[in-house]
């Protein structure tokens, strides 16, 4: 099979004017029901029916295109790939749209070549992976997998509208629900969002596990009190508890393992006046990691923090674990495809991790999943500054394609 780099890249690059921003880069924002949303499901529409395929939308918006060439039978269970159009606001614009049309992609290779699979093959675009509108992230597969009913997805609200009255509004409220439990597998293509594949000088990565990722809310209660007028030794400042806080969860990532990774990535300070010593903090904490075994032990060593804190400098604290996640492990099924397809076109490929969430996390609780990363460049994704090269675009839609047609077959 053979990829046709150019109308990969033409199919991109259309997708990018969507939500285009003006600024230095290639950045777009395309958030779930806007104009700019419309515009990269009429295209992706259009494209999935000039390569023949056969489109339906779920009540959710889920897009998916299948393939029934005359050697599937039409009722076995397809072979499925993609990912998703929307976007962090100023994200980039590889994000997401190269797993969908390099999925496309890999269709219309195998119908170039005349491929036989016994399997039909559909193409899929979910519903706002990115969760920056009506959910937290993964909408369109958490439905697919029965997480989250259909009513429950369409009630969603951004404090404007609904879910349900924007998918109508763009013309994308379709009917029933696509349901991963019937696909025979999955298989999505993504950029690395990291710099292990450019540090290894190799093109395209197999995803072993995703990472597993749990929320903590802390909270740290001081006393608020005069800036001037309190002496430094009778103050019980809840911000200075807090930053040794934020220290002991870098630190004990960094004790626990090389994938281990801790982030306090939001604060709350009260009364949030400079000449007041602060007396409360809310934080968000984030931890992430490929064994939920070290996931818990740095669970274990941020509330093992806060205890000190109480004792040591009289807050008092409170902690809640509010989210989690386990990590996903791929299927050997999948990953042996995927591996074997770039042993057959010759290019080296890397096993890694990936720190992020993605789609793929819901489906494999459902049917066989495998993962393929495509080199970053610096590592930079939901930026503007996000770039991957189109040689390695196609190097890893040529894996893709070859796996889902030995999949298929």
């Amino acid at each position: 099979m053979k990829i046709d780099s150019q109308r990969l890249r033409n199919d991109i690059e259309t997708n990018a004017e969507f939500g285009a921003l003006d600024v230095d880069g290639h950045g777009r924002t395309v958030l779930t029901g806007t104009e700019a949303n419309r515009q990269v499901r009429e295209y992706f529409v259009e494209r999935l029916e000039d390569a023949g395929l056969d489109v339906r939308v779920d009540a959710v918006g889920t897009i998916v295109g299948r393939w029934t060439p005359e050697t599937a039978a039409p009722d076995a269970d397809a072979v499925a790939a993609g990912s998703h159009l929307d976007s962090v606001p100023e994200g980039g614009v590889f994000d997401g749209p190269l797993g969908v049309y390099a999925a496309l992609e890999a269709v219309r290779a195998m119908q170039d070549a005349g491929i036989e699979p016994s399997r039909p093959v559909e193409v899929v675009s979910f519903t706002e992976e990115e969760g920056q509108r009506f959910a937290d992230g993964l909408l369109g597969s958490s439905v697919a997998v029965g997480e989250r009913s259909v009513e429950e997805a369409l009630a969603l609200q951004d404090g404007q509208t609904t879910l349900e009255d924007a998918l109508e509004t763009m013309g994308f409220r379709g009917e029933g629900r696509i349901d991963a439990s019937e696909w025979d597998s999955w298989l999505e293509l993504h950029v690395e969002q990291s710099k292990r594949l450019e540090r290894a000088d190799l093109p395209v990565g197999v995803v072993t596990t995703i990472t597993g990722i749990t929320h903590c809310h802390v909270e740290v209660f001081g006393e608020a009190n005069h800036a001037g007028a309190t002496p430094m030794d009778e103050r019980t400042d809840a911000l200075v508890a807090a930053s040794e806080f934020v220290q002991d969860v870098e630190r004990g990532a960094d004790e626990i393992g090389e994938t281990t990774v801790g982030t306090v990535g939001k604060l709350d300070v009260r009364p949030n006046a400079t000449n007041v010593v602060p007396g409360a903090v809310e934080m968000g904490v984030d931890i992430r990691d490929v064994s939920y075994d070290a996931m818990n032990e740095l669970v274990s060593l941020a509330q093992d923090s806060l205890d000190r804190l109480e004792s040591e400098r009289g807050v008092e604290t409170g902690f809640v674990r509010e989210f989690d996640v386990e990590p996903i492990v791929m299927s050997d099924r999948c990953r042996r495809a995927v591996h074997d397809a770039g042993d057959e076109a010759d290019i080296e490929l890397l096993d890694l991790h990936s720190g992020a969430a993605h789609d793929t996390m819901h489906i494999a609780k459902e049917t066989d999943t495998a993962m393929l990363f495509a080199r970053s460049r610096d590592g930079i994704s939901h930026n503007p500054a996000e770039w991957t090269e189109w040689d390695d675009c196609a190097a890893a839609t040529r894996i893709l394609a070859g796996a889902l047609a030995s999949l298929a077959r």
